[in-house]
């Protein structure tokens, strides 16, 4: 799962790059308009492709681990409601 999250970052992030390059290096030629537009959606793309890349999982447990800390980990449990005090 997570080489196919790394992935889509990449391949946004290339989008990214490709829409700046292409609007400033081509595209400004024939239209400024298009090329300006071209780069505000290029803006766009850094803060989805980032929240892609950390978009948690079905089987991803990074949050769930333990932290060790037995005292700090019952705490959590009871806010998260897994353990009820007795």
């Amino acid at each position: 799962m997570y080489a196919r999250r790394r992935h889509a970052y990449f391949a946004l992030m290339g989008t990214c790059i490709a829409l700046f390059v292409l609007a400033w290096g081509v595209v400004r030629l024939w239209s400024i308009p298009v090329a300006v537009g071209m780069c505000v959606v290029a803006m766009v793309i850094p803060p989805v492709a980032a929240m892609v890349a950390n978009r948690r999982g079905a089987d991803d447990r990074w949050w769930d681990d333990p932290s060790g800390d037995s005292k700090s980990d019952e705490w959590w449990d009871e806010l998260d409601g897994k353990r009820r005090r007795q």
